[in-house]
């Protein structure tokens, strides 16, 4: 990942398409693997919380609260992205974090010290796929190494529930 590279990982929720969330060109590679339009932001995967700051201008404050108490992998859009690949973000300047409590991508983010983009490994306009046997030939052979932890389990995964957070304290659920 180091040099733009793109990866296929399991994560918290569902396999993903990774890359340096930092790098312009790999966020490039992963909307071009996934025939993804540009303009429809990725969300990154951080290790823990205190990261959420150095991504975000103004963390609100009910932030914390949900991320200390949620149950299940929560994604949180937060407006105001900084530090990130211009082109990782939504049209508005906001961005998707998950602080991901999965012992590997937590380790993977960790180790690379960075935000790590975390999409479904899927195409765009396909279903996402529940576990590594689901994953298209097409994007395997698109990606430049892919993990080999947890490619035999076949238990269907789940996406993570999404929360976008205004600046005035708003909370709308996108996806519960």
């Amino acid at each position: 990942m180091a040099d733009g590279g793109v990866i296929l990982y399991p994560t918290d929720t569902i396999w993903g398409i990774g890359c340096d969330a930092t790098n312009p060109e790999a966020v490039k590679r992963v909307y071009d693997i996934k025939r993804r339009a540009d303009s429809k932001a990725m969300l990154v995967l951080v290790d823990s919380a205190v990261k959420v700051d150095f991504y975000v201008n103004e963390v609100p404050d009910v932030a914390w609260d949900l991320i200390e108490l949620a149950t299940r992998p929560l994604t949180i859009i937060y407006d105001g992205a900084r530090n990130l690949a211009p082109n990782l973000l939504a049209e508005d300047g906001s961005v998707g974090i998950r602080v991901t409590q999965e012992r590997f991508s937590q380790q993977l983010c960790r180790q690379y010290r960075k935000a790590i983009v975390s999409t479904s490994a899927n195409l765009s306009g396909t279903p996402s796929p529940h576990c590594f046997a689901d994953i298209c030939d097409e994007v395997k052979q698109a990606v430049d190494y892919i993990v080999d932890y947890r490619r035999e389990e076949t238990a269907e995964a789940t996406p993570s529930s999404i929360i976008k957070l205004g600046a005035k304290g708003e909370v709308k659920i996108i996806r519960p």
